[in-house]
């Protein structure tokens, strides 16, 4: 009983992982609905992770490629724009809820489903909720599923919503 008291009273680090995509603004709606509570002081931590460049972003690059700043310059603020909007829409989220919870983002870089995990780990989080995509069998052969990987290696309970 004291340990639940403490619980209540500490609350919990729940990560959850927001992309461009509905079904990670439904996971956090899911979370702020079913996961706070107003007698609990919780830390949400919205995770985004950019995606490593497809082709290297330097003056030159490896293969022979070369980018002018300007382009290189772009990139970066496309990138930064991108972050920004979808942090925007995950605050969006959270403002229209009326909870106890103290607001963090963290911005990862590389492949999602690594950079998910091993930022969960870091943190200490108690929970990481993410959407699923709902890829069948064939895209999720091909694409593999960051959920999937998570639920799997994550150092936390994982909540999927779908």
């Amino acid at each position: 009983m004291e340990a639940a008291k403490s619980l209540k009273a500490n609350g919990q680090r729940i990560v959850v992982a927001v992309d461009e995509s509905e079904e990670s603004m439904f996971a956090l709606q899911w979370c702020l609905s079913n996961l706070t509570s107003p007698d609990t002081k919780n830390t949400l931590i919205l995770l985004y992770v950019k995606p490593s460049p497809a082709i290297s972003i330097s003056s030159f690059d490896a293969p022979g490629y070369v980018f002018s700043s300007d382009v290189i310059s772009a990139m970066e603020k496309q990138g930064k724009d991108l972050v920004s909007a979808v942090m925007k829409r995950a605050e969006a989220v959270y403002a229209k809820f009326n909870t106890n919870v103290d607001l963090e983002r963290v911005v990862g870089r590389g492949d999602a489903k690594n950079v998910i995990c091993r930022t969960v780990e870091k943190l200490g989080a108690d929970t990481l909720v993410m959407g699923c995509h709902g890829y069948g069998f064939f895209q999720r052969a091909l694409l593999g599923s960051v959920s999937d990987y998570c639920a799997k290696y994550a150092k936390c309970p994982v909540v999927i919503v779908k």
